[in-house]
């Protein structure tokens, strides 16, 4: 069954996530509850490792959430290029009139 729906476009997915009934899927309410905490608790972790670290660059990556039935995983954010940096730079200081 997993399987099957990994194979599915995002556009099928968003269909039948719209139209599905989330209390026949596999995984119970208990189940789904206790990811959620999971979640949490990993998220303040995170947070407070950020607020006692002092430098930035020694801060870890968000984590990620525990993956749940028919959810794909996130898409990684894609990196600033040389030529993007360079008209960013150029837009924030004032260089695009």
């Amino acid at each position: 069954m997993t399987a099957l729906r990994n194979e599915l476009s995002d556009d099928e997915l968003a269909e039948q996530a719209e139209q599905g009934e989330p209390e026949k899927g596999r995984w119970s309410q208990q189940e789904q509850l206790l990811a959620a905490l999971v979640d949490e608790v990993r998220r303040l972790v995170y947070v407070t490792v950020c607020a006692n670290t002092e430098k930035k660059r020694d801060r870890p990556e968000p984590p990620e959430p525990l993956r749940r039935p028919g959810a794909k995983a996130r898409r990684p954010k894609a990196a600033l290029s040389d030529a993007g940096a360079e008209t960013l730079f150029r837009l924030i200081n004032g260089g695009a009139a």
